[in-house]
């Protein structure tokens, strides 16, 4: 019994800080929730029976938002008409608590069964209002190779679809990222690109031109921030007309195969993620570094190769990169999670 309660407790512990997470950025729904949930864990209630199958995870590994976008899946196909009222901007979590709790009771062997089905699949679009600069900076001017790890359903490979403030890319595009930049706002140069390959990889890819790729993607938007469900919807337009690829394949064995052969002459390469090594074990980084600096020793003045870190260093994220041939590496900036505000220091 006491080995149960220290299960429940370190799962209780991970809820709230989860809910924290949630807090911090902008989601007092999610935020009211989970600490609710953290609450339930702790009693044996039916908030545990679903997370029990997750005692033991890492906190890294986002279980308890596994949890929401299987509730939010269910709020999406119409099957929790009782919580969908609750389930939008402004949605109030006291309000929201009766029907989510009754909704966890009810469906609790479906919803276990849809948070160990789908890991987290975010693929935050505003992540590229730091993404963007990034890659032009990165691109030297050059035709672009984009090698994304993490892809999800490769929605931030097509960027350069998207618009950015008044400085750079389609001014009718459905995804406008705006206010987003703290201070002065990065140099959005070239002011055009040529894109000869989008290309990424994931454990589990989704296909945003599936019905049931969308839905996917929607259950993990967090329901009360309408302006990053706006964007989803707008990159899911776009991936329509633009194509990428992303294949089924872990990070490292997929990022050697594709560097194993040099780009053609006047190309540059950009390996890119956000927010995926925390997901990697040490001995995946490590080949994911290898590879990549392998591919480093190979490039010249005519084959570039870049590689661009989005990812968590305290409260937000660090943008780093390194360029070969040289092996330089630079910070260029820091951003939010979701990609608000993007503080450019390159």
């Amino acid at each position: 019994m006491a080995a149960m309660n220290d299960e429940r407790s370190a799962v209780a512990r991970d809820v709230r800080r989860q809910a924290n997470g949630c807090a911090r950025l902008g989601s007092p729904l999610y935020a009211g929730l989970l600490a609710r949930v953290a609450v339930d864990v702790e009693s044996g209630g039916p908030c545990w029976r679903i997370l029990s199958a997750f005692a033991g995870w890492p906190l890294d590994s986002a279980y308890a938002l596994r949890m929401m976008g299987a509730v939010h899946r269910l709020v999406l196909t119409g099957e929790a008409p009782a919580l969908a009222p609750h389930f939008v901007p402004g949605g109030d979590a006291e309000a929201a608590w009766p029907a989510f709790a009754a909704l966890i009771e009810d469906r609790g062997d479906a919803l276990r069964a849809l948070a160990r089905a789908n890991a987290v699949q975010t693929n935050e679009v505003g992540r590229c209002a730091a993404l963007a600069p990034a890659m032009l900076w990165s691109s030297r001017g050059m035709p672009l190779r984009m090698l994304e790890l993490g892809a999800s359903a490769g929605l931030n490979l097509r960027w350069d679809a998207y618009r950015y403030e008044d400085a750079w890319g389609d001014r009718s595009s459905p995804v406008q990222l705006v206010r987003r930049y703290a201070g002065a706002r990065p140099p959005f140069e070239p002011p055009s690109l040529q894109i000869l390959e989008r290309r990424g990889c994931d454990v589990a890819p989704v296909d945003p031109t599936s019905a049931e790729g969308r839905l996917t993607l929607r259950s993990f938007v967090w329901p009360d921030q309408a302006e990053r469900m706006r964007l989803l919807d707008g990159a899911l337009a776009i991936a329509s007309r633009v194509p990428a690829v992303v294949e089924r394949a872990p990070a490292a064995d997929w990022t050697g195969a594709q560097l194993a052969e040099p780009a053609d002459p006047g190309t540059a390469t950009i390996v890119f993620h956000s927010i995926v090594w925390q997901y990697l074990d040490d001995t995946e980084r490590s080949r994911v570094r290898a590879a990549i600096e392998d591919a480093g020793a190979r490039a010249s003045a005519a084959t570039p190769l870049a590689w661009l870190r989005m990812e968590a260093d305290g409260p937000d994220t660090r943008l780093d990169v390194t360029v070969w041939p040289g092996a330089t590496t630079r910070v260029l900036g820091r951003a939010g999670f979701h990609g608000r505000p993007v503080t450019w220091l390159a």
